[in-house]
């Protein structure tokens, strides 16, 4: 009988926070009564198959003890374990569909996601074409402004790029990767440009760079629309106190269990019709971004403003945080109801149709098409 597998980790700056996320919804099914596979990532890339009732000090070190190697294999349809020895036979693990725990990186930008597609294997949260959108700052932007969604200017910092029509202070993010980590503010655009020059471990693949709203607020929302569109509470996260003005890392995600215990006022008291706009146009980019599984769509907000700003594919412990009060669903709902979309909205969907033939009948030699 087959089974959800949890998978999480993989090589990215956000491995560590996966980690938590794919314990906890292993737990949930686990003490739901649901049998449920766990599924590790390592940093090298490597997977394998791991305790699904593991607490996070297993992983400090890397593999925990007793982890079963596995391979992602195209051809035998998904993951397998070999049994060793000359005379051991691959076992195909029964997955009824992978649960997507995996932040940043390639668990998140598309990169597991066509692996999958390939093996054959249902998968939760977004699509190729949806992570790989949620992951590139600059193409997300440009689909929000093409909306009409109230968006900030949005720019790539090229080299020798003239001084953007809008004035500093400046905020420059990684074009690629998670909403927390490499984010910088510079008042001058030469700052900018040589900051960015001169490189880094975040911006080696671009960056963009935004106007900085020194009175704004982040404002926050979970969306899904399986089985229905629904949207989870606002949620306005709290910056710790002597943390820095942009809210990073350390306070999304080093409360100890992730994002569940970071600062936050939940829900959020934000003028009305802001919380009526924001979620309208949560709405309106659950269309656009195509989300599958559960989303986290953050805003930016000063006074009666509001302004679309980031889309996280898979948020931090799957945003089951805000599925609360009235817009309450038990995580393990959360978790089955990904897993039933999984299996009844596959991914990707290929079709051979007007490869007949013709093409290949009608062509004469290989060589007289090379000229």
């Amino acid at each position: 009988m087959s089974s959800p597998a949890i998978l999480f980790g993989g090589p990215s700056p956000e491995h560590d926070v996966s980690v938590l996320t794919g314990l906890q919804a292993a737990r949930a099914l686990s003490q739901a009564g649901r049998p449920v596979l766990a599924i590790y990532w390592s940093k090298a890339a490597e997977f394998w198959e791991v305790d699904p009732g593991a607490e996070a000090a297993d992983f400090v070190a890397g593999v925990p003890r007793g982890a079963q190697p596995l391979r992602l294999v195209a051809a035998a349809g998904g993951f397998v374990a070999s049994k060793g020895g000359r005379l051991g036979r691959d076992r195909p693990l029964e997955i009824e569909a992978v649960v997507n725990c995996c932040h940043g990186g390639p668990g998140e930008d598309g990169t597991l996601q066509a692996a999958l597609d390939v093996a054959g294997v249902p998968y939760t949260g977004p699509s190729v074409a949806g992570a790989a959108l949620g992951m590139d700052k600059a193409a997300f932007g440009a689909a929000v402004a093409a909306a009409g969604l109230p968006s900030l200017p949005r720019l790539l910092v090229l080299p020798d790029a003239r001084e953007p029509a809008f004035p500093g202070p400046y905020i420059v993010k990684p074009r690629f990767g998670g909403s927390s980590i490499g984010i910088e503010v510079w008042e001058k655009w030469s700052d900018v440009l040589a900051a960015v020059a001169a490189g880094g471990v975040h911006w080696r693949r671009g960056a963009v760079a935004e106007p900085y709203r020194a009175d704004s607020y982040d404002l926050n929302v979970a969306v899904r629309v399986h089985p229905r569109l629904s949207l989870s509470l606002l949620e306005k996260p709290l910056r710790s106190p002597g943390s820095a003005e942009i809210l990073g890392y350390q306070d999304k995600y080093l409360g100890g269990e992730g994002m569940v215990s970071a600062p936050r006022e939940l829900p959020a008291v934000v003028p009305e019709g802001v919380a009526k706009g924001v979620a309208d146009a949560a709405s309106d980019v659950a269309e656009v971004a195509q989300i599958r599984g559960v989303a986290r769509i953050d805003f930016l907000v000063e006074g009666d403003q509001w302004w679309v700003n980031e889309i996280n594919t898979i948020p931090g412990s799957l945003a089951r945080y805000l599925w609360v009060a009235e817009a309450e669903v038990p995580f393990s709902r959360l978790i089955l109801d990904m897993v039933e979309e999984a299996t009844a909205r596959p991914s990707a969907r290929w079709d051979a149709t007007g490869a007949d033939g013709l093409a290949l009948r009608s062509a004469s030699t290989i060589a007289s098409k090379l000229g």
